[in-house]
């Protein structure tokens, strides 16, 4: 069972910096990539990095690529995602899911229909 849980969403001001947490309690991320996506009011739901512990890759959207880093604590079994330089456009919903990604597939942005209640990042000043 997918049991992702997303935390550590806030306000921030322009440039300012973020780290979101998944805690993975259904130990997904052993098996399948994780990525976060995020939503912002009036938009659909977009890609932002996901990341495959198995092949080692990553992934970023072009958005964010240079800004954000996507890692996972094995230990904590939690997925991480810091957000350095926030703008914004970077404001929405923050979502953490099953997604497909990796040397075989590229990036999928997958939509396995499984969404938790996200955290909320607003940048502003």
């Amino acid at each position: 069972q997918v049991q992702l849980v997303e935390s550590g969403g806030g306000l921030v001001q322009p440039g300012g910096s973020l780290t979101l947490s998944c805690a993975d309690r259904g130990f997904t991320s052993d098996y399948y990539p994780i990525g976060w996506f995020r939503q912002a009011p009036g938009k659909e739901r977009e890609g932002v990095s996901c990341i495959n512990h198995n092949d080692g890759t990553t992934y970023y959207a072009d958005a964010v690529k240079g800004r954000f880093t996507i890692s996972r604590d094995i230990g904590k079994n939690t997925v991480f995602l810091q957000m350095n330089d926030l703008k914004p456009d970077d404001s929405g919903v923050y979502y953490c899911a099953k997604d497909i990604c990796g040397r075989r597939t590229g990036w999928r942005r997958a939509d396995f229909g499984s969404w938790g209640q996200g955290t909320q990042v607003t940048v502003s000043s």
